[in-house]
């Protein structure tokens, strides 16, 4: 799977990781309804970081669609309010 963290690049992550990136992203959910801003940071932090340990970063020059895309890494909170949402980022 395509997964693209904006302002970054695009990573080629196996759709094995799609379960721990849905439970990151479940509990990014939970954090942000509850106003907790610093556990907000520790799951976003360790969201990107599964990404970039895991993927292979895809050719800047290779035009592949992603099926999921991250929010920059400079995301604040309060731009995570409305991104991170009802089921998430991850659906699958």
């Amino acid at each position: 799977m395509i997964v693209r963290i904006a302002t970054e690049g695009q990573y080629n992550l196996d759709s094995s990781y799609l379960d721990q990136l849905n439970a990151i992203d479940n509990d990014l959910v939970h954090a942000i309804a509850a106003g907790d801003r610093q556990r907000f940071q520790m799951l976003f932090k360790q969201l990107l970081e599964l990404v970039r340990q895991h993927g292979q970063p895809v050719d800047v020059d290779e035009l592949v669609e992603s099926q999921v895309v991250l929010p920059p890494p400079d995301t604040s909170f309060d731009e995570a309010e409305e991104l991170f949402v009802g089921e998430g980022l991850f659906t699958g």
